[in-house]
Parts: structure tokens; sequence; C-alpha cells
């Protein structure tokens, strides 16, 4: 394993497109769920052991393979019920392909992965392992929500960073346990759901006016 390789990955600075998404912060803001830390600590908990659970077990998947990943795919999208999601999932998935091939020789995955799967192909590319996939789209998950809750609500940066490094264990946690069942079909892969995610992804789709895509 490379630490900096895995710092490279799962950098913020990635020109892939994910400072343009909220996680479905934005909408969370605009229904009242989040007004300052204390919420924010609540929604990043909660999106970790949902959707960053689910990522970082198909990342870990897709890096373990060595060839067809249209199985993962088509199991994200089962785990997708919002339409919106599966757009913007797609669309990170895109840009973070188009950011790997400057860097690494990857394989061929189909012109729009969903994200998680694209980033475990990306990671095996460059000569890392499932676990580390899982830490980068696990992190990832929380990371990006927390950048925008900077921007969206003028949260101090030091709290709500300090609330990332709280989170550090668990992140590790759900990494190695990602990575602990690569081989496992993909109907056995969790599947856990964020109900809320997906309704305010579907209104927020809506909005004529918005800083983030998704």
């Amino acid at each position: 394993m490379s630490l900096a390789t895995l710092l490279v990955l799962a950098d913020g600075r990635l020109p892939a497109g994910g400072h343009a998404h909220s996680g479905g912060l934005e909408a969370a803001v605009a229904a009242g769920r989040v007004r300052d830390v204390g919420d924010l600590g609540g929604f990043l908990r909660g999106r970790l052991h949902t959707t960053g659970l689910v990522s970082a077990a198909f990342a870990a998947g897709a890096c373990a393979r060595t060839g067809d990943f249209r199985d993962l795919d088509r199991g994200l999208d089962a785990r997708t019920p919002s339409p919106a999601l599966r757009r913007a999932s797609r669309a990170q998935g895109r840009a973070l392909l188009r950011a790997g091939r400057a860097m690494w020789s990857l394989p061929e995955l189909g012109r729009e992965p969903h994200h998680p799967v694209a980033l475990g192909a990306l990671a095996a590319a460059a000569g890392l392992g499932p676990r580390e996939a899982a830490v980068a789209a696990a992190h990832g998950t929380v990371s990006g929500p927390a950048g925008a809750a900077v921007r969206l609500l003028g949260l101090d940066p030091y709290a709500v960073h300090a609330l990332l490094a709280r989170l550090a264990p668990e992140i590790d946690r759900i990494a190695a346990d990602a990575a602990a069942r690569t081989d496992d079909p993909v109907d056995d892969l969790p599947a856990a759901g964020a109900p809320l995610l997906d309704l305010g992804a579907e209104l927020h789709a809506t909005w004529e006016v918005r800083l983030f895509a998704s």
C-alpha cells in the first residue's frame, strides 16, 4: 500500500468534480434539518453509516475485480432509488475516470459507471487494495458534505474538521468491514438506505437556483 497514493486519490482537490456536490446537505439545510455544527455531526454520521457503508463495499468490490463490473453497477442502481442520485453518482464516476486516466492506465468500465465502481477500479489501477479503496469511498461521503457545510452555513471550518477527525475511527472500521466482503455476491453486499436523502435529492433536482449539483 502507498499512503501517498491513497492521499492523492482521497484528496478533495482531485479535479473530479466532487466540489460541485453536497451529498444531500444543500437539501437538508433548506429543509431545516441541518442548522449548526451539532446537526451537521448527526448528518455526517448518518450518511457514513448508509451511503458511506454501501459506497465502501462497492468500491472495495470493484478494486478486487479484474474483469466485468456490470453486476456491481447494477447492484448500485438497485440500492439507489432516487433517479437524481443515480445521475449524480454516474456523473461523478465519469468525472473521476477522466481524472484517473490522466494518472493511471484504467480498464474499460463503460461510459458512466457509478462513482464507487469507478473509485474502486481507479484504486486498483493505482496499486491500492480493497481496504484503501473503501477508506477513500467512505471518507468521501462525509468530507464532501463537510466542505459544503462551510459554504452553505458559514460554519467554523475548524469545528467542521473536528467532526471529521472524530469520525475517522468509524471510517476505518467501515472500510475494514467492506474489504472483508469482496468475495460476497453483489446481492449480499450492504444495502443501507437513507430515504430522506433520496427524497431530498428529488426535490433538489427541481430547484431552478442551487449552489450544488446534488
